[in-house]
């Protein structure tokens, strides 16, 4: 599977650098059109998500990944039937419900897979996967030197080859064991009824995924924030920009699995919630400070904001993923990965509003922003204690911190008994 995600970056970073450009120069579409087109196709795959770990409870998980980066491939290639404006909507929209289902899926599979080495695991995968998508981008910058309507269509096609490989790869994967999946056969009870926990009604897990909405900005900050900030409020060259996310992608090529030890546990991820918040702050204030200054002072600036908000990124990356599976009960882990893969979702349409708006306020926007992350991740820590914790301080409030007795393997690794 990590083979398959480095295969997918790859076609994925090919595709991503060039495909505004080939709306632009080939499509010819206008500036408003494209923008329509992305947001249609955001709010479309937010749905993606919920709707995989779903299927993933009731069928094999490695079939619904196959079946989905088949699509993946299929609504990328329709691109190349038409130029006009409402089909291309069409096409990329039934895109982007996929793509988003198939980030949940190989994040399930990684949690049924793994088991109690969920965390290192998923850290090797992102490292994988910006190795992949340092390679992919390479190799766009290169075939862009072109510039011709079939350099455009050549990363294309090499994205939607990149799908039929790993769907080919992902069947030769071994099912991993999911005890609490629902076998989808006419005539079985579980199937009939339906019954079982949902994370629609925890109410917990609902506002735990509300709050990493707002813990995800790093994203859209590094994406957009950056490039607007620079050119527009600051002295730093312009030529800083590509050079921020190749500075994101080494870090977390070099930090993601040394640190992922730092993760390992719901107790360790729910304290990391605390540095996350520390970098938060510390990013929103170095940002602020390039706006004064010349260009040295600018570009250091700069460059402080990136490596702090760069650092969130890793560590929320390993408490949110410990936490979000840590949470889900065994027989709903699908459901719930998929309610928590609409953080990210969310995030990918709300965030560049949320950070073009910060951009245009100024300076002080940022450090206020970083002050509402800090808030977020003071309220995921409350939101996250064990049960048994919080049943201790109602019933016993002056109960001493360090009560909590022995505490099994097994209860330590479903995350049911943590003494925070």
């Amino acid at each position: 599977m990590l083979v398959i995600a480095v295969i997918d970056k790859i076609g994925t970073g090919l595709w991503a650098g060039a495909s505004t450009l080939y709306f632009i120069y080939v499509a010819h579409l206008s500036v408003g059109q494209i923008g329509t087109l992305l947001g249609v196709s955001g709010v479309l795959g937010i749905a993606g998500p919920p709707l995989a770990g779903r299927l993933a409870d009731r069928f094999p998980v490695t079939r619904v990944l196959v079946v989905a980066q088949l699509v993946r491939g299929a609504a990328l290639a329709a691109l190349l039937t038409t130029h006009e404006f409402l089909p291309l909507v069409l096409f990329s929209a039934l895109g982007a419900l996929p793509d988003r289902a198939s980030s949940v899926l190989t994040k399930l599979f990684a949690a049924r897979v793994a088991g109690p080495q969920r965390v290192r695991y998923q850290a090797i995968q992102r490292t994988a996967v910006n190795i992949g998508w340092a390679v992919g981008g390479a190799g766009a910058a290169a075939v862009l030197t072109v510039g011709t309507a079939t350099a455009y269509e050549t990363l294309l096609l090499a994205n939607v080859g990149s799908y039929a490989v790993i769907a080919v790869l992902t069947l030769r994967c071994a099912e991993p064991a999911a005890p609490g999946r629902v076998v989808a056969e006419q005539g079985a009870p579980a199937a009939r009824t339906g019954k079982g926990p949902t994370p629609w009604r925890d109410r917990r897990y609902l506002a735990f995924t509300t709050t990493e909405v707002w813990l995800f900005l790093d994203d859209s900050v590094l994406q957009v924030g950056f490039p607007l900030w620079i050119v527009h409020a600051t002295d730093a060259p312009v030529g800083l920009v590509p050079l921020i996310l190749v500075l994101n992608s080494v870090l977390v090529i070099v930090l993601q699995v040394p640190l992922s030890r730092y993760g390992e546990t719901r107790a360790a991820a729910r304290r990391l919630l605390l540095p996350i918040g520390v970098a938060f702050l510390a990013g929103g204030a170095a940002l602020a400070a390039s706006a004064g200054g010349g260009t040295w002072f600018a570009t250091g600036a700069v460059l402080v904001a990136a490596v702090a908000f760069t650092l969130a990124e890793i560590l929320h990356s390993l408490s949110s993923w410990e936490l979000s599976v840590a949470l889900a009960p065994g027989d709903a882990q699908g459901a719930y990965l998929g309610v928590h893969g609409l953080a990210q979702s969310a995030q990918r349409s709300l965030g560049p509003i949320v950070v073009g708006a910060a951009v245009s306020v100024g300076a002080l926007a940022w450090p206020v922003l970083g002050a509402t992350l800090v808030a977020t991740c003071l309220i995921q820590h409350r939101l996250v204690r064990p049960a048994e914790a919080t049943e201790a301080t109602k019933a016993a409030p002056a109960a001493p911190d360090d009560d909590c007795g022995p505490v099994s393997k097994a209860e330590h690794t479903a995350g049911t008994a943590d003494c925070a």
